[in-house]
């Protein structure tokens, strides 16, 4: 078991939300990933959905680049739907 690669856990709570990443589980591949992401973190049936991916694929910006990173988009405002009106019927936004 020690051998087998990290796999990191999103699961969607309920339709129409994002996931969330829930943790981490050890399997030698995806499928056997899936089946113990359900037996560790949708137990008490807490998810409609599950992502699992290898944690050796993810690629994460570092922190100390996130002004030159972000910043580019700071002067493009019409990408930022700030200042429409949501109504209150509309939810998960």
């Amino acid at each position: 078991m020690s051998d087998w690669p990290l796999w990191e856990v999103f699961v969607r709570s309920k339709g129409g939300l994002a996931h969330r990443h829930f943790g981490s589980v050890h399997a030698p591949d995806a499928e056997i990933a899936l089946r113990h992401a359900r037996d560790t973190y949708t137990r008490r049936m807490e998810g409609v959905s599950l992502w699992v991916v290898r944690s050796s694929d993810i690629v994460a910006s570092d922190p100390d680049d996130a002004g030159q990173l972000f910043e580019p988009a700071a002067d493009k405002v019409y990408r930022h739907p700030t200042f429409y009106e949501i109504p209150d019927e509309v939810k998960h936004i």
